[in-house]
């Protein structure tokens, strides 16, 4: 079954039939784009900013009023641009503004530049991406490959500060032709004390199947520092989480630190050497993780199933005892918990 990714594509419709793990196409995650074989293509994706409804969160989202928090996670190959065309449905100053790419002044997001949209206005920006090159002293500039994420960075003051604390952010990727695709990817964002702007036992439950690529995209928010960890998976400190070679002696790790601002990916195959079950990932620093900056990663069986124990560890977790405090703009309606498929 081709399972369905919260902004209501499949990963399939994605990468327009290319199999998981082998060679792909220009890829706009969620964008709804047609894929091009080429190097160098444009693409166009429309964002729309919107208020979640019944609370006073902002998100971006691929269709009018339909809002996600994290935002959708935009990918291209290196050499692509994309072109964001953000439509503003709120009643407040915003922008979008990335990370790891090339854009002019006009394309910041940044109200020092005057890139933002006014209240209800329609704005383009161009993000370019490029290979690396040798310069002529012999060394090599590198490309735009990694994963990134953007944010707002205009509303209610010039850093963008309360958009962000309303969830105004998301995930990017540059690949490289040739990286491996995987199978389910999942977008983590750290924010002073929440996980996607949810605290435990409402955090994001991710699920893959044994066997399955999974693909974690981790970004850091707000004033604290956190680190990520995911039990009983690990992957190397590299671009891509993998190694080259057998001899590749890149660090090996199964948690990293995630400060504001920074972002890192990696690929594991869910339940490898260790078997399905409710596997937990959670912030490192303690008393982050006990005040509910945790959240659960389930691997079924191969088939789908639900492996022994799993349910009860889930139920465990729905116990789990957390301030009473809430994230910025949430409701008692907005906090119930989310299964991600």
């Amino acid at each position: 079954m081709d399972r369905k990714t919260k902004s209501g594509l499949s990963r399939r419709s994605m990468l327009a039939g290319t199999a998981a793990g082998v060679l792909a196409p220009v890829v706009v995650a969620g964008a709804g784009a047609t894929p091009a074989a080429a190097a160098g293509q444009a693409r166009n994706i429309t964002l729309y900013a919107d208020t979640v409804a019944g609370t006073t969160r902002v998100g971006y989202g691929l269709e009018p009023g339909k809002p996600t928090i994290p935002g959708p996670l935009l990918e291209c190959y290196e050499g692509d641009t994309l072109v964001i065309e953000l439509v503003n449905r709120t009643d407040q100053r915003l922008s979008i503004h990335p990370h790891g790419v090339n854009y002019e002044t006009t394309s910041d997001g940044s109200p020092l530049n005057n890139s933002f949209n006014e209240p209800y206005e329609t704005k383009t920006y161009t993000w370019k991406t490029r290979t690396a090159s040798q310069a002529a002293n012999g060394f090599w500039m590198p490309g735009s490959a990694g994963y990134w994420h953007y944010h707002d960075h205009a509303l209610g003051g010039d850093h963008g500060t309360a958009g962000l604390m309303k969830g105004l952010y998301g995930g990017l990727i540059v690949r490289k032709r040739g990286d491996l695709l995987p199978s389910k990817q999942f977008t983590v964002v750290f924010t002073e004390m929440w996980i996607n702007h949810q605290m435990a036992p409402d955090t994001p439950i991710f699920e893959a199947n044994l066997g399955e690529r999974v693909e974690f995209i981790c970004i850091g928010h707000g004033n604290l520092m956190h680190t990520f960890h995911l039990h009983a998976h690990r992957w190397a400190d590299t671009r891509t989480g993998m190694l080259t070679s057998a001899t590749d002696n890149a660090s090996i790790v199964d948690n990293k630190t995630l400060d504001p601002g920074c972002s890192f990916g990696f690929q594991v195959i869910a339940g490898s050497g260790v078997g399905p079950g409710a596997w937990m990932y959670h912030c490192h620093v303690q008393q982050h993780s006990d005040d509910g900056m945790s959240g659960l990663f389930l691997v079924r069986e191969a088939d789908g199933g639900m492996p022994p124990g799993a349910q009860d560890a889930i139920d465990h977790f729905k116990g789990h005892h957390h301030p009473t405090a809430k994230p910025e703009g949430s409701t008692d309606a907005a906090a119930s918990a989310h299964m991600h498929h």
